[in-house]
């Protein structure tokens, strides 16, 4: 990853310039949230659940729904961790959040993508699970991978998860990140993982592989097997999403303040639970609202108010100081087109200037989350970039009021084009596309009028030709496919493969 001073942006810059919600705002939106947890609670929860949030001072009513008192939910904001490292295979990716600090990835499960070659939608399989992360592993500014697709030709649930997590793990040394459908597919791929880093307790060193949990059902009730499953996953020691996405209107209330408290609500339940469970917990406040077009009762991903929403969840993580994810940089729009990048040029500058710790699905996600497409990703790392540069903001010191630069030109050749604070700064203070066009009309209809789709087509068949990286070595990954039920074939992994020959 880029090292602060290097270049224009770089991981981890510090975001919340934008405030959407003012102070005593968001202490109405707090005060409002315990008085859910307190006064309605959550129904369905497990029977280790109700045993912890109990025996701390919760309690369970005749309807059962397990109510926690404002004084725990305090008491374990307070304890909770304010910062942890997201590890990478490769230390160079490690990702210290919370702190506000903004880091930009992927994430989702989507089950169609544009296929690259007819243009049309196809269902997505384990092979397009591991292409987006080699593609993902050459583009700077993506700094995670939780996969975008699911698995769809995989024979069972158990074998598509832990597929998904070698298929991930075989593609990129970023942070990654994958669903469990139970406790028994989390243990299966922290040996998986444990192999990969040379012995049982490698894992629980370096845990390089978080999961999404989506734990409640909006409004208001866990999901049992998805709990049973998130418990596991924070006694392997695995960072967790603690995720709730409750849709304004639908499964939330309409407003997106009331929308908001719902999923603070939700969420902070996530956290009293996970902190019971190991005070030393690496999990994140997942929230992720989404916003229901009220005229056809459909999700939409790229409008205003997920924007909002996205923006104000980030606040209120920042509010509790307490590391949290949103999910934004969606569209609706069914190809990487002009609506696609004005949605996804909103949510993302929203959330990253509100400071939110982790923006999920920030790239490549199209069709309302239902769809995505591989030069979705080489279009939004050019974005991610512009995003980024927007959260470092404007620096104001001597060197950058540049009195003595300006005293200078204007004494010399008047311009500022040939200084040396000017070359020094090329690269330092300025980000550049990699696929966005910035020629002038004449030479750009010259080299043939591409728009930047074709572009961004061009780079995916080059890194996809080219980028199978050895991550994984040929004797590791003989063991580990005599070990597990991996079902990514090898011979997809290599050069002249009948997907990109």
């Amino acid at each position: 990853m880029a090292a602060k001073g290097t270049t224009a942006v770089w991981p981890g810059m510090t975001g919340g310039r934008f405030a959407p919600l003012l102070r005593p705002e968001m202490e109405r939106i707090h005060g409002a949230v315990l008085e859910v947890l307190e006064d309605i609670g959550l129904a369905d929860p497990t029977p280790s659940m109700i045993e912890l949030v109990t025996a701390a001072g919760g309690r369970m009513d005749d309807e059962g729904r397990l109510h926690y008192p404002g004084a725990l939910v305090e008491d374990v904001i307070a304890r909770a961790p304010r910062s942890f490292v997201l590890h990478g295979q490769d230390p160079a990716h490690d990702m210290e959040i919370g702190g506000r600090r903004v880091y930009t990835g992927t994430a989702g499960a989507a089950p169609l993508i544009l296929d690259f070659e007819t243009g049309s939608h196809r269902p997505t399989t384990t092979a397009d699970l591991y292409d987006i992360a080699r593609l993902v592993d050459t583009l700077d500014h993506i700094h995670f991978y939780w996969r975008s697709v699911v698995a769809r030709d995989m024979p069972t649930p158990a074998v598509a998860d832990l597929t998904t997590v070698y298929a991930c793990m075989a593609g990129t040394t970023k942070h990654i990140a994958a669903g469990f459908g139970d406790p028994a597919a989390v243990r299966a791929a922290v040996a998986l993982m444990d192999m990969r880093l040379g012995g049982e307790g490698g894992f629980r060193k370096r845990p390089f592989c978080s999961m999404a949990s989506n734990f409640v059902v909006p409004p208001l009730r866990f999901d049992r097997d998805a709990c049973t499953t998130l418990e596991a996953a924070i006694r392997e020691g695995m960072a967790v999403g603690l995720i709730s996405s409750p849709q304004t209107g639908a499964t939330g209330p309409a407003t997106l303040a009331g929308t908001i408290v719902q999923t603070m609500a939700e969420c902070l339940a996530g956290l009293v639970f996970a902190v019971l469970v190991d005070p030393a917990c690496r999990v994140h406040l997942g929230t992720w609202p989404f916003v229901t077009d009220l005229r056809t009762g459909n999700m939409t991903a790229g409008s205003a108010e997920n924007a909002l929403l996205a923006a104000g969840c980030g606040q209120m993580a920042g509010f509790y100081d307490l590391p949290g994810s949103v999910a934004a940089g969606m569209t609706d729009a069914k190809v990487p087109d002009a609506q696609s990048g004005a949605e996804k040029a909103l949510g993302l500058a929203l959330a990253a200037n509100a400071g939110a710790s982790l923006i999920c699905e920030a790239a490549g996600m199209q069709a309302s989350l239902l769809g995505t497409a591989f030069e979705s990703y080489v279009i939004d790392d050019d974005l991610l970039a512009a995003v980024q540069r927007t959260v470092r903001g404007i620096e104001v010191t001597e060197d950058t009021l540049a009195l003595d630069v300006i005293r200078e030109t204007i004494a010399d050749e008047g311009h500022f084009l040939g200084h040396p604070d000017t070359v020094g700064r090329m690269r330092t203070d300025f980000v550049y596309p990699k696929v966005g066009s910035r020629e002038t009309p004449v030479p750009w209809e010259e080299a043939g009028a591409r728009d930047v789709r074709e572009r961004a087509r061009d780079r995916v068949r080059t890194v996809m030709r080219t980028h199978y990286p050895e991550h994984i070595g040929p004797e590791l990954d003989e063991r580990l496919r005599a070990a597990f039920p991996v079902g990514l074939p090898r011979e997809a992994m290599h050069h002249g493969n009948e997907r990109w020959s």
